[in-house]
């Protein structure tokens, strides 16, 4: 068998982590992005302990260890700085800490991964078609392309999501509008990373690894509402919050070392499940499978998890359809569940009734520590399939498919 070729539509995490791992298998990849630049893409994300072993286990550790790691416990705070809970810190139950970059760093450390000629600026994909002796035909801007495989990773509203599944619904309004900004963290003290629940609004903090906070705020709205001015709307909702708040929401004016860009986006989700994750010799990932709310943090994880349990499956000389099949029994249940509890925490965070907040901090402060902990061991004691080259002790594989009501009454 010759070298196999993959296509991967769309540039973003999961797409570039499936093009390192498929590369590092011994696949030739194309990866097709439609825009013109990967630089300056998005604000924060926490790489949480799953993600973590997961880019370890295709030789990516070194490349995201930089700066310093999140310490310490998480916390849930109330809009006057009293602590709702305390999550002891991750390294100790999970033997690696949770790091919080850049999203543009960590898009810029998988793009530097790449065999030269892998990735295509200013390409989109359009669709794909059935070719003989079970290749694929790949419709792109810049021409047709054929290959063995195709990963659509092409975001919340896919095209190729929307091809191969023309009758599902596709992204709903998930009910919240989003703030998102990188702030200097020059002359601040120590911050815990933290999220504060008041009525219908949140706000987050979270001390990046080389220095810089990562901040966003979340508010019940209805649908393409988009303020005037969104420093001043920020600081109207929050400006009387408790400490560090009003002083890190001051730094959005400042222009050194450079302008602050505030993004801000409704939030959306795959509501109803896929029924499969691949057709044909197709599959999807990330938030092309499975767009899930921000609430536990997990969108970008989930993505990376696909993507390495994907080029596991693919090794070899495996047959595609059989491994394109065992990838959807391998995720489309973990991803599914997780999916679900984000919407559930989002459901109530979003509450906005006195009572209704009350017995929801009530409830919050009551949970045993360890009730926490356990909750969150679904999430971040996943283990990855062993790297191209795994060494002595690597973490097993673990890619039977969950039965989501069997997980839920746990």
């Amino acid at each position: 068998m010759g070298v196999r070729h993959a296509v991967v539509a769309g540039g973003g995490i999961g797409g570039l982590t499936a093009a390192v791992a498929l590369s590092r298998r011994g696949w030739r990849v194309t990866v097709c992005e439609r825009a013109s630049a990967l630089t300056g893409i998005g604000a924060g994300i926490v790489l949480a302990p799953n993600a973590l072993r997961a880019l370890e286990s295709i030789g990516l550790g070194p490349a995201v260890s930089a700066g310093e790691p999140l310490t310490g416990a998480l916390g849930l705070r109330t809009p006057d700085g009293a602590w709702l809970s305390r999550t002891g810190a991750t390294a100790s139950r999970y033997g690696v800490p949770a790091r919080a970059v850049h999203r543009g760093f960590l898009i810029d450390a998988l793009a530097a991964a790449l065999p030269p000629g892998t990735l295509r600026l200013g390409v989109s994909v359009g669709g794909v078609d059935e070719a003989v002796e079970g290749a694929v035909v790949v419709r792109t801007s810049a021409g047709e392309l054929r290959a063995d495989a195709v990963v659509a990773a092409d975001g919340l509203r896919s095209a190729l999501r929307g091809q191969l599944f023309p009758r599902h619904p596709g992204p709903r309004y998930a009910g919240e509008t989003g703030w998102r900004a990188v702030l200097s963290g020059a002359g601040l003290p120590a911050l815990p990373a933290a999220e504060t629940w008041g009525r219908g609004e949140r706000f987050g903090i979270v001390p990046l690894a080389d220095g810089r906070v990562y901040v966003y705020a979340t508010a019940v709205t209805g649908p393409g509402t988009r303020p005037a001015d969104h420093r001043a709307e920020l600081v109207r909702r929050f400006g009387a919050w408790h400490d560090p708040i009003p002083a890190l929401l001051e730094r959005l004016d400042r222009c050194e070392p450079g302008p602050v860009t505030v993004l801000h986006h409704d939030f959306h989700e795959l509501a109803e499940p896929l029924p499969r994750f691949h057709s044909g010799r197709v599959a999807l990932l990330g938030d092309a499978a499975h767009a899930m709310t921000p609430n536990l943090g997990q969108g970008g994880c989930q993505a990376i998890e696909d993507a390495v349990v994907l080029a596991h499956l693919l090794a070899g000389d495996t047959a595609v359809p059989a491994a394109l099949a065992a990838y959807t029994e391998a995720r489309l249940g973990r991803t599914t569940l997780i999916s679900r509890r984000s919407r559930r925490m989002g459901d109530l965070a979003r509450l906005s009734h006195p009572l209704a907040v009350s017995v929801r901090n009530f409830a919050v402060r009551a949970t045993p520590s360890a009730v926490t902990a356990r909750g969150l061991d679904t999430l971040l004691g996943w283990q990855p399939p062993p790297g191209p080259d795994p060494a002595p002790g690597s973490p097993q594989a673990s890619s039977r498919s969950v039965d989501i009501k069997e997980e839920e009454q746990q």
